[in-house]
């Protein structure tokens, strides 16, 4: 219940970012930021609409019973709050590239920091289809609009912890990145740079 009510509390702070144009955990050498929300766009301002138009209907059925339909209101009114907070949460809490990680995230409720020096391969690669992983599995799927855009492949798996469920060890990880080519290499140039190691022999496309 704690982390639920902090993440709720973090999507509706996001809201204030997103206005106020003050992205989170980006600016002050804090690194370089690669955007994801591009691709959600549409879907999240089709769930507003519906609850919009849910909202108008449910004060048609109950304009006889007021008391009723400011619990209703309430209900909505925060509802629509939360989904206008998640899109929020996903422009204003980019993936973020340091001098010593690259920190994967996913609007309020996914935080990973994969060091540079475990990342053995990066590479662009278009994955639409994810399976649910068995219990075990050290595969991490961040899907956005229902598509990955970017795999990385560790040599030590790094600790994952789920806003509900047990944290798991993860050694494959796809994420959606607004601008694959250009976060593959740059994550490229950083470990070559930094750590020494070439990260990755191959993109999705099969170009070096």
């Amino acid at each position: 219940m704690r982390g639920l009510l902090v993440h709720e509390t973090r999507l509706l702070g996001s809201i204030g970012r997103w206005v106020g144009r003050r992205p989170h955990g980006v600016g002050r050498g804090a690194g370089k930021a690669f955007g994801y929300a591009r691709g959600q766009g549409a879907m999240m301002f089709g769930f507003g609409f519906v609850c919009v138009l849910e909202s108008a209907c449910m004060a048609v059925l109950l304009r006889n019973h007021p008391a009723v339909h400011r619990v209703v209101l309430v209900l909505d009114v925060y509802t629509l709050l939360l989904v206008v907070g998640l899109h929020a949460a996903s422009v204003t809490r980019p993936h973020v590239l340091g001098n010593t990680a690259l920190r994967i995230r996913r609007s309020a409720h996914v935080d990973l920091r994969v060091p540079l020096a475990s990342i053995v391969s990066v590479r662009r690669e278009l994955v639409t289809t994810h399976e649910r992983g068995e219990r075990g599995s050290d595969r991490l799927d961040l899907a956005v609009g229902a598509q990955t855009t970017v795999t990385l492949e560790l040599s030590v798996p790094v600790r994952y912890r789920p806003l509900v469920g047990r944290p798991r060890d993860v050694r494959l990880i796809r994420f959606h990145a607004d601008e694959p080519e250009a976060l593959v290499r740059a994550v490229r140039d950083r470990v070559q740079g930094s750590v020494g190691v070439r990260a990755g022999d191959r993109t999705g496309d099969g170009t070096p």
